[in-house]
């Protein structure tokens, strides 16, 4: 009886492992891939590299350095409230120049960059750095300029 009991918990567990952890993408439904790029019907795209989740597209307007990063910290996308704004090194690695994705920016066709720039997280002092989608160069901006983008990111799982 308790061997049996047992097993009847570990097949339980299992179930709901693979069901609330696994099927969390899956039930989005996959749209198109692109390499390590996986887009999905709800407005995520899903670097399979770097296990990070970005949102489909940047935030469609000049934003300074505070608003693009509220704008990450509450956006909604895929249903998820997890969202921030990316780092340096995070945005550098969807930089790809052998790609010419929308609007001719150096990433993955799956996320649509309105502008070159989108916002990293890093601060110094009153500036902040902006990564250059066209020439793999970093900007470094005021905070208070409102010439960049917002792009979210999570973490993928």
């Amino acid at each position: 009886m308790k061997k049996t009991l047992g097993t009847m918990i570990a097949a339980m567990l299992s179930f709901f492992i693979v069901t609330f952890v696994f099927a969390d993408n899956a039930a989005a439904g996959e749209n198109t891939k692109d390499g390590r790029f996986i887009a999905y019907n709800n407005g995520t795209v899903l670097d399979t590299k770097t296990n990070l989740m970005w949102a489909v597209k940047d935030n469609g307007s000049n934003i300074n350095w505070q608003g693009a990063k509220s704008y990450c910290e509450s956006y909604g996308g895929g249903g998820y409230k997890d969202w921030r704004m990316p780092t340096q090194a995070e945005l550098w690695g969807l930089y790809d120049d052998s790609v010419k994705g929308n609007n001719g920016f150096n990433l993955t066709p799956l996320i649509n960059l309105t502008d070159c720039c989108p916002w990293a997280s890093e601060i110094f002092g009153s500036n902040a750095s902006r990564f250059n989608f066209t020439n793999e160069r970093w900007r470094i901006t005021p905070q208070s300029s409102s010439i960049g983008r917002a792009l979210p990111v999570r973490s993928g799982k």
